[in-house]
C-alpha cells in the first residue's frame, strides 16, 4: 500500500488558490435532493482524450453519462470528516505557507514520481506487479481540458488501497489533495477495486467505488477544476514552463497532452475544381491540353489546410547527469548540459566544472560551471540583486534559484544545481531558506568552487614559475594556455569581492589574485610569483594604487625602488583600494603602500647625517606650511629625480583612495574628513633645488620670495602625488608669479584696462556708421580699375 506523509498537506495552498467555485455550487444542490448532514460534491465527468482511462471516444463519454445519477452516487458513497486540528491546519498553510501558486504541479509531479518509484522498487523482486502492456510503462500524463476548466494528472505508480483512503485521509487531511472544491480523483491499486476521492475543501470528504469510469488498471488520475482566475494554467505553454522549471529532472517520462497544426489533404470543392480546370484550358492548348484534362479525370481533385491535431509531447528529455558518475561522463555531455543549464546557445565551452557528491550529515551531488563570459549587468546593484545562477533540487524537483544561502554573492557568476535528497521537499522556499543544512551545503560548495577555479590556474601553462613552466608546457593541453588570464579579466573583481567579504576563505581567495607588477612585462602574476622573486632581506609586498597603469608607471614613489631593483604591484581597480584594507598580510609578508609613510628598502647610513645636515629647511618649510595642515617635513627614502613628494599617514586613506571617495555621488565631507590621511612632505636631498632652497633659508628665512617657492613646490608635489588641490586658483596665482619672474616682470606690472564704453553708445554708433556711406570705403571693381591712373595724374 502506497504510504503518505505529513509534509505533503502544504500542497494545499496551491490547489484551494486554483480550485473553481463549481463545488459549493454542486454542495448547495446536494443539500435540496439529500436529508444527510454530509452530501458530497457529484464526480465529475470523465475528462476524455486520454488514452486508457483519458481517452476521447464518444461511447465512452456516453457510457459515463449513463452509468449512474447522481442520487445514486450520493446514497452510496461513504461520508468522512476530517479532525478539527487538521480544519486548522489547513487555514495556516492556505494563509501562511506557500507564497507561489505554481509550485502545485511540482508538488502534484512529485507525488506523481513517488508512486513510480514505490512501484519500481517492488518490481525489483516481483516483477508482475508492473503487469502488461500499458500498465508495465512507468510515466506521468499531464492533459488540459479549457472547455470544462479541468487539468488532469495521471500516473502508474502504486496506487492507494480502499483502506488507505480511510486512513490516509481521515487522519492526515487529503493527503496528495486529489480533489478539492469540486475536484475528483480515481485510485487504483493492485490488490484492491477502483475508488473516487472527492471534496470541496469544506471540511469532508466522500469515497466511492468507481464503476463508470474506464479502468486505470493501476495508479491515479487526479482532475483540478480550475477558477476563472486560474485560467493561465490551462494554457500549454504555462505547462510546458512549469514543468521544465520544475520537474525537468524528474527520473521518469512527464507528457503532455499537446496539440499542433499539420498540413492535411482534403478533397477540393467542385467550384474550386471548375474555376481550376477553366485557368488550365485558357492557358494550354493542343495535344497538353488534351494530356491534362485527361490527368485530371484520373486524378481526383485535392486542396491542402491546416488541421489540428493532438499527440503525447515529451517534456522532460535532459538527463541528470548530476546522478551518474563523473567518470562516465563526457566534455560533451558536460557542455550540452552547460548549455541547457544556462540557456545558452552558443558554441563556447564553460571554462572549468565541477562534478561531486557530498556525504554526511547532509547529503547531496552538485555540478559547478565557470561561464565562459561574465554576464554585462554582473556587478551593477551587486549588493542589491538577489539573483543567483545555482539552482537548487530536492530529489530532482526544482525548489528554487534564489537561494542567496547556497553561495555568497561573490561566487554568483558560477553556475550549477545542487540535488539534496535529506531537505524536507513539501516546504516553501521561505522556510527552506532557513533550514540549517543549507549552512554545511555552502560551506562545502564554496571549498568546490575556490578548488575548480584554482584548478584552472593549476592546469595553465602561462601559471608556471619559470623553474617548472617547461616540464607544464611539456605536459598540458594547448587549450590550457592562458585560460586562467581569461578568467581572471571576466571574473577577476569577483575574487577581491570575495576577499572584502568572506574572512574565512580569505587565505584560499589571496591565492587566486592576480596583477601585473613593474617586472611582469604586462603579463598576470600571483603573490605567491611575487614572493619568489622578492629580493633578499626584503620583508615587505610592496604595491601602489592609482587610476591607470600607465600613470602609476610615472609614479615617483616608484623612483627609488626600481633603481634598487625592487619589484612592485600595480593596483588600478577602484576596488583594489578596499581591498587592500582587508588584505594586510600574505603568510609572513606584510603589504606596503609605497605611497604612504612607513617604507623601509634596507638601512642607509647617511640617514641620520642627511636629516642633521636639512634640519634648518625641513623645520622652516613645516612652519611655511602651517595654513596646509602638513604634519610634517620629512628627508625621503624613496626619491631619485623628483625634488619633492607628499605621503600619507600608513592607516589613513590614500591620494588615490581620496580621489575615489570624493567622486561619490553621496559622499559626505565632513565625514570624509575622519578617515584622510596626515600628509607629510618628503623631500629629496640630493635634488638640487633643494639644496639651493636650503641655502637661501639659512641665509635669509624670511625671504618672501623663497616662500612663493616653497607653497608652489608643495602644491606641485600634492597633484604629482595624485591629490586634488583644495584651491585651484592659489595655484595657478602661483604660477603666473612665477611666470612674471621668469620673464624677467616686475610683480608690480598691471594690466593694462580696457576701454569702458557704454553699450548703448557703442550700439548706436554702429548703427550710424552703418548708415552713413564712408568715402572711405573699399571701392568697387569699378573704381578699383580707375585707381592707378587717378594716382598717375596727382603725381
Amino acid at each position: 500500500m502506497r504510504k503518505w506523509t505529513v509534509p505533503s498537506v502544504l500542497l494545499l495552498l496551491c490547489l484551494l488558490s486554483l480550485i473553481s467555485d463549481q463545488g459549493q455550487k454542486l454542495h448547495a444542490k446536494a443539500e435540496d435532493d439529500s436529508d444527510s448532514l454530509l452530501d458530497p460534491p457529484k464526480v465529475e465527468e470523465k475528462l476524455g482524450a486520454v488514452p486508457n482511462g483519458l481517452s476521447t471516444d464518444s461511447d465512452v463519454v456516453k457510457r459515463e453519462s449513463e452509468s449512474i445519477s447522481r442520487k445514486t452516487l450520493r446514497n452510496t458513497a461513504e461520508k468522512f470528516e476530517f479532525q478539527a486540528e487538521v480544519s486548522r491546519l489547513m487555514d495556516i498553510i492556505i494563509n501562511s505557507l506557500y507564497s507561489n501558486k505554481d509550485i502545485f504541479l511540482r508538488e502534484l509531479i512529485s507525488n506523481a514520481s513517488d508512486a513510480l518509484d514505490k512501484i519500481r522498487f517492488l518490481s525489483l523482486t516481483d516483477k508482475e506487479v508492473l503487469g502488461e502492456g500499458d500498465n508495465a510503462k512507468l510515466d506521468i500524463q499531464i492533459k488540459l481540458d479549457k472547455e470544462k476548466k479541468i487539468l488532469s494528472i495521471r500516473d502508474r505508480g502504486i496506487g492507494m488501497t480502499k483502506g488507505g483512503f480511510d486512513q490516509e485521509f481521515g487522519y492526515y487531511s487529503q493527503v496528495r489533495n486529489f480533489s478539492i472544491c469540486g475536484e475528483n480523483a480515481d485510485n487504483k491499486h493492485n490488490e484492491d477495486k477502483q475508488y473516487v476521492w472527492e471534496s470541496k475543501a469544506d471540511g469532508a470528504f466522500a469515497i466511492s467505488e468507481d464503476t463508470w469510469n474506464e479502468p486505470l488498471g493501476r495508479g491515479t488520475e487526479i482532475r483540478l477544476h480550475l477558477r476563472e482566475e486560474a485560467g493561465e494554467y490551462l494554457e500549454e505553454s504555462k505547462l510546458k514552463d512549469l514543468v521544465k522549471k520544475y520537474s525537468e529532472f524528474i527520473n521518469f517520462p512527464i507528457y503532455l497532452w499537446a496539440s499542433k497544426e499539420v498540413d492535411v489533404e482534403v478533397p477540393a470543392d467542385e467550384d474550386e475544381s471548375s474555376d481550376e480546370a477553366a485557368e488550365s484550358s485558357s492557358s494550354d492548348d493542343g495535344e497538353s491540353e488534351k494530356s491534362e484534362d485527361e490527368d485530371a479525370e484520373d486524378k481526383p481533385k485535392t486542396k491542402t489546410i491546416k488541421e489540428t491535431t493532438y499527440e503525447w509531447e515529451l517534456l522532460n528529455d535532459v538527463k541528470a547527469i548530476w546522478l551518474r558518475n563523473p567518470k562516465e561522463v563526457t566534455e560533451e555531455e558536460y557542455t550540452k548540459f552547460y548549455h541547457s543549464l544556462a540557456k545558452d546557445f552558443g558554441d563556447e565551452k564553460p571554462l572549468a566544472w565541477s562534478h561531486f557528491t557530498a556525504e554526511g550529515d547532509v547529503e547531496f551531488k552538485a555540478v559547478l560551471f565557470v561561464p565562459p563570459k561574465a554576464p554585462h549587468d554582473l556587478y551593477e546593484s551587486y549588493y542589491n540583486a538577489n539573483k543567483a545562477n545555482l539552482r537548487l533540487y530536492v530529489r530532482r524537483v526544482f525548489i528554487s534559484d534564489e537561494f542567496d544561502e547556497l553561495l555568497p554573492k561573490y561566487l554568483n557568476f558560477l553556475m550549477g544545481l545542487v540535488d539534496s535528497d535529506t531537505l524536507p521537499l513539501n516546504v516553501s522556499r521561505e522556510m527552506l531558506q532557513q533550514h540549517s543544512s543549507l549552512k554545511t551545503i555552502k560551506k562545502k560548495l564554496i571549498r568546490k568552487a575556490l578548488d575548480m577555479i584554482r584548478k584552472i590556474a593549476d592546469e595553465d601553462p602561462d601559471e608556471a614559475n619559470d623553474k617548472d613552466k617547461k616540464d607544464v608546457e611539456n605536459s598540458s593541453d594547448d587549450e590550457k594556455k592562458g585560460q586562467y588570464a581569461k578568467f581572471w579579466n571576466e571574473f577577476g573583481k569577483s575574487i577581491k569581492l570575495g576577499i572584502i567579504e568572506d574572512s574565512v576563505n580569505r587565505n584560499r581567495l589571496a591565492k587566486l589574485l592576480r596583477f601585473e607588477t613593474t617586472k611582469s612585462d604586462g603579463k598576470l602574476t600571483s603573490l605567491d610569483q611575487y614572493i619568489s622573486r622578492m629580493k633578499s632581506g626584503q620583508k615587505d609586498i610592496f604595491y601602489i594604487t592609482g587610476p591607470n597603469k600607465e600613470q602609476l608607471e610615472k609614479s615617483p614613489f616608484l623612483e627609488r625602488l626600481k633603481k634598487k631593483g625592487y619589484e612592485v604591484i600595480y593596483f588600478t581597480d577602484p576596488v583594489d583600494e578596499y581591498l587592500m584594507q582587508y588584505l594586510m598580510d600574505y603568510g609572513d609578508q606584510k603589504f606596503q603602500n609605497v605611497s604612504k609613510e612607513g617604507l623601509k628598502m634596507g638601512k642607509d647610513s647617511k640617514a641620520k647625517e642627511l636629516k642633521e645636515s636639512f634640519k634648518d629647511l625641513t623645520k622652516w618649510w613645516k612652519s611655511a606650511l602651517a595654513s596646509e595642515n602638513v604634519d610634517d617635513v620629512k628627508i625621503s627614502n624613496r626619491l631619485a629625480d623628483t625634488p619633492c613628494v607628499v605621503v600619507t599617514s600608513k592607516f589613513g586613506w590614500s591620494a588615490n583612495m581620496e580621489r575615489i571617495m570624493q567622486a561619490q555621488t553621496l559622499s559626505d565631507a565632513n565625514k570624509q574628513a575622519y578617515m584622510r590621511g596626515k600628509r607629510v612632505l618628503e623631500i629629496n636631498p640630493r635634488h638640487p633645488i633643494i639644496k639651493e632652497l636650503l641655502e637661501r633659508v639659512v641665509k635669509d628665512p624670511e625671504d618672501d620670495g623663497v616662500k612663493q617657492t616653497a607653497h608652489l613646490m608643495y602644491q606641485t608635489a600634492l597633484m604629482e602625488s595624485g591629490f586634488i588641490l583644495s584651491d585651484p586658483k592659489d595655484f595657478a596665482s602661483r604660477i603666473y608669479s612665477s611666470v612674471k619672474s621668469s620673464l624677467s616682470i616686475s610683480p608690480d606690472a598691471t594690466i593694462e584696462e580696457e576701454e569702458d564704453v557704454d553699450e548703448a553708445e557703442a550700439e548706436a554708433e554702429t548703427e550710424a556708421k552703418e548708415a552713413t556711406p564712408n568715402s572711405e570705403a573699399e571701392p568697387t571693381r569699378d573704381d578699383e580699375d580707375a585707381e592707378p591712373s587717378v594716382v598717375k595724374d596727382e603725381l
